[in-house]
């Protein structure tokens, strides 16, 4: 099998980590320590555990353990995206642009863990 960059999932994950970050830094300074600090945080931690979970492939649990751990850092990206919305931080189209993109990561990392034989 190839590398993890080369996972449709992490693709989208990796721009989506990146967009957040140049987008995040319009944030008032207040929220620079907080919220966005925290919508920057969960969306790299996404990337970063499915590199994790590509090199464990070999132990299905340990793999599907750390999908589920992605999984889990994509749902908090996706509410940290709630928040900035609700204080018009970001406007509707980037809000909605950037939530079909955490959608599409959900449902590809749940393919993954359900399938996970094939990339095991």
């Amino acid at each position: 099998m190839g590398k993890y960059e080369e996972l449709k999932v992490f693709k989208i994950a990796y721009e989506l980590a990146f967009t957040i970050h140049q987008r995040s830094l319009t944030f008032p300074k207040y929220e620079q320590y907080a919220l966005a600090d925290q919508l920057r945080r969960s969306s790299r931690s996404t990337c970063a555990k499915v590199a994790e979970a590509y090199r464990k492939r070999r132990y299905p649990k340990h793999f599907i353990s750390k999908l589920s751990d992605a999984d889990s850092e994509n749902t908090e990206t996706s509410l940290w995206l709630d928040f900035a919305r609700r204080f018009d931080y970001i406007d509707q189209v980037c809000f909605e642009e950037l939530k079909e993109q955490c959608d599409s990561i959900g449902r590809l990392l749940n393919f993954m863990m359900k399938n996970h034989t094939m990339f095991c």
